[in-house]
């Protein structure tokens, strides 16, 4: 029996593939689409949660007299799996934190370095025996640098994980961001950090000159 895998972060919306309408879902399991000898598609869910059958219909009348089995790539025996990669696959600004055993051990330093890749304007600092990420914004003014402040307050509040926010003289802002109780980074520090390159900063930040 062949067997195609198709890599996607969600199904197609309704789109025809053979006559299977694949509704958008973005779930963390693989689902395994067998097409049936009268043609129809059955879709079936293969992982640690088994949802059960969905997305299955017969054929139309006008499907049937179009002979559309024979226009569609592989043969009736094939079986077709769409792989649905875990959250880890997806932007770090679209996770959530989760809770960090005191017992769980920190980043490696070989970690950090690949996630680091994922996020902007961060780098890495090792202060105090421990990694941490840092990012300074160079502001128009000290208002521009409370603004700034109160903007990344309003993004990280709802993750539970606070930076540290250090608002520097005449016009910076500094954050840094670490996981205290294991003393070192986490994956919630990237994931906080990428929900804050997502804030505007294109106006508090000095205008640019141009010259004639």
């Amino acid at each position: 029996m062949a067997t195609h895998h198709v890599s996607s972060l969600s199904l197609l919306r309704p789109a025809v593939v053979g006559t299977a309408a694949l509704r958008k879902f973005e779930l963390p399991f693989s689902l395994q689409c067998r097409r049936r000898p009268c043609g129809s598609f059955i879709t079936r869910a293969a992982g640690t949660d088994m949802l059960g059958d969905f997305g299955s219909r017969d054929p139309f009348p006008q499907e049937l007299e179009s002979n559309f089995g024979e226009k569609v790539l592989g043969f009736q025996s094939t079986e077709h799996k769409i792989l649905i990669p875990t959250a880890t696959a997806l932007s770090l600004s679209q996770q959530d934190c989760s809770p960090v055993s005191p017992l769980q051990a920190p980043m490696s330093a070989d970690d950090a370095r690949k996630l680091l890749k994922k996020i902007v304007g961060w780098r890495l600092i090792d202060e105090d025996g421990g990694l941490k990420l840092q990012c300074l914004w160079k502001l128009r003014d000290f208002k521009c640098g409370v603004e700034l402040i109160n903007r990344i307050l309003e993004v990280v509040e709802p993750t539970g994980h606070f930076p540290s926010l250090h608002l520097e003289q005449p016009n910076q802002v500094r954050a840094e961001l670490w996981t205290d109780s294991i003393g070192g980074l986490s994956m919630n520090d990237f994931i906080v950090a990428a929900k804050i390159d997502l804030i505007k900063t294109s106006d508090l930040v000095p205008k640019k000159r141009i010259w004639a």
